[in-house]
């Protein structure tokens, strides 16, 4: 799939709001600054200033745990109105970007522990700014959006965020190469503020939804005790709290594995990471493009059994089963990125059609901070078990469990409640099992087999 099918949006014509398409480009430019600032390179900038397990989890989990202010940042929806609300906080995490970018040049001055300490300051603005402000995004995207092509919407929307991040990833390779120097670092974080500069424009391009609904606007309490005890939404939450505290620590640790178990150069890992990326953007072609037709349920039933199998793999690489040849780490880094792709997009789904139009604002406020709370807790306790396992080697079972292996096995079991979970959602429009295996191992092998027939 080239750059040009990416950005165009002309299939969706006449199902989709005049103006939409800027929420694609909004999504590929936000996507090649989010990814620097939160995720590989930075695990990497901050292992270079010495940061302990601990320390990257609170990295990690940061952004997802100050999602929580999206509760009360809620109530303020109908009165600032989605874009403008959006866009504030936008352009003021933009702001700490640039401020970020400076960090690794002030090592003339500052120690290890001050620039980290400093960096820590500045992501917590950072991630305070986008918290407050994302509890706008998803409701004003259900506004927008009809409910029949929302599945589309968003497995559009998720092949130009994979294929951004896949591409901000390449970049940040290319530029920080095997031993990184400081203005390496601090030229990459320029070029992630300079990308998040770039998607304001689209983002104030976006068509502007009715804020709030009658519900948001009255001054009684806000029953976030019914909310939480509707059957729908809970068992759906439930989903979202075991899948977010098995996929928490999963970027961050693996990077971190790689790092200091398989002795990875940086520029290599990022190498190797951004294949995660084109696993999501294949998530497009794989079932996300008939998302609607077979609802969320038999793909969230499906792809968690998928996640636990990759995660075997990673305990095999790390008890010495396997070795970290290129082939088994790259395999795994994208069936990771196609499958998380699916299951994110599957839950998303899924809140946008048992969420009741009463209420949506707080509503999707509550699905955002539940998920995200846990994402942020996740990395700091896995981090801390980390820790906290140290130099602990054992052997069982032929393998060698260490800290590593000890945390691909825990998570495997998480995702394992995750997919009980999963199996007692409520979607009464939800297709067979028999139908999407029928998608998976007859129909798409066929239309990917079409594509590559040689035509005359």
């Amino acid at each position: 799939m080239g750059c040009s099918a990416l950005l165009s949006a002309s299939a969706d014509a006449g199902v989709l709001p005049a103006g939409l398409n800027n929420a694609y480009l909004f999504a590929l430019f936000n996507a090649l600054s989010f990814q620097i600032v939160l995720s590989s390179p930075m695990v990497l900038y901050a292992k270079t200033l010495n940061a302990s397990a601990t320390v990257l989890g609170i990295l990690a989990g940061m952004m997802p745990l100050l999602t929580l202010f999206q509760i009360p940042a809620a109530s303020h929806i109908s009165r600032v109105g989605y874009k403008r609300f959006v866009f504030a906080g936008w352009g003021t995490r933009v702001l700490f970007i640039f401020a970020i970018a400076l960090v690794p040049l002030t090592g003339i001055f500052l120690n290890e522990g001050s620039r980290l300490a400093l960096v820590l300051a500045l992501l917590f603005g950072f991630n305070l700014s986008r918290g407050i402000s994302s509890c706008a995004w998803l409701p004003w995207i259900s506004s927008l959006v009809p409910a029949e092509v929302r599945g589309r919407y968003l497995s559009r929307e998720a092949a130009r965020v994979n294929s951004a991040s896949c591409l901000s990833f390449l970049i940040s390779a290319l530029c920080l190469g095997a031993n990184p120097r400081p203005w390496q670092f601090a030229a990459l974080f320029a070029f992630s503020g300079a990308m998040g500069a770039v998607s304001l424009i689209f983002l104030k391009r976006i068509p502007d939804g009715p804020a709030g609904e009658t519900a948001d606007r009255s001054s009684g309490a806000v029953p976030w005790g019914a909310m939480l005890r509707y059957p729908p939404f809970q068992k759906l939450l439930r989903v979202v709290v075991a899948w977010s505290l098995g996929y928490g620590g999963m970027t961050a640790f693996t990077v971190v594995f790689l790092k200091s178990a398989a002795a990875m150069a940086e520029g290599k890992i990022l190498l190797v990471t951004s294949v995660s990326f084109l696993g999501g953007l294949c998530s497009l072609w794989f079932l996300g493009s008939r998302l609607d037709g077979l609802g969320s349920k038999p793909v969230l039933t499906f792809s968690l059994p998928v996640w636990m199998m990759v995660l075997a793999g990673w305990m095999a690489l790390a008890g010495g089963a396997l070795r970290p040849g290129l082939a088994v780490v790259l395999s795994l880094q994208f069936l990771m990125g196609l499958f998380a792709a699916l299951i994110t997009m599957a839950n998303t789904r899924l809140a946008m059609a048992v969420i009741p139009v009463m209420g949506r604002d707080h509503f999707f406020a509550l699905y955002s901070v539940v998920g995200s709370v846990t994402l942020g807790l996740a990395p700091i306790g896995w981090g801390l078990g980390i820790d906290a396992l140290g130099a602990y080697q054992a052997t069982w079972l032929g393998l060698n469990w260490n800290r590593f292996t000890i945390f691909f096995a825990v998570v495997m079991w998480v995702v394992a409640i995750a997919l009980i979970l999963a199996r007692r959602l409520e979607e009464p429009r939800a297709a067979a099992m028999e139908q999407l295996l029928r998608e998976v191992l007859i129909q798409s092998p066929q239309r990917f087999l079409v594509r590559l027939w040689p035509r005359e």
